[in-house]
């Protein structure tokens, strides 16, 4: 059975909720933390269309993809993300890159639901 843990998004700023989340999802707020296990945790995340998206960051914050090819890399601004996918990608975002950058990663995506 997985623990749940609801995070309110409304009215903060996407990366002090990401913090919080990824605390969840690596399992640093159990006593039994170990960085090679995955706790049975499931973060849910409310609210976040009402998260504070600052004017200035959505011009200026900048995404970038490279397909491999030459002249491949792509570079979009938050902005052109959050008319494209939403702002829940813009979370989901900084929680993947704040999350260790090993084989465990993708499964402790698998535990993490954002809702509007």
């Amino acid at each position: 059975m997985k623990k749940k843990h609801i995070i309110d998004a409304k009215g903060r700023v996407p990366g002090r909720v990401a913090t919080e989340v990824v605390m969840f999802l690596m399992g640093k707020n159990r006593a039994d933390f170990a960085r090679n296990k995955i706790p049975e945790i499931e973060v849910e995340v409310v609210s976040s269309s009402q998260m504070l998206l600052s004017a200035k960051k959505l011009k200026d914050k900048l995404y970038s993809h490279y397909s491999g090819f030459p002249g491949g890399l792509k570079r979009h601004s938050q902005e052109y993300v959050v008319a494209t996918k939403g702002v829940r990608e813009v979370l989901r975002r900084a929680v993947y890159g704040m999350l260790p950058k090993n084989k465990l990663r993708a499964q402790m995506m698998k535990n993490l639901k954002i809702n509007d």
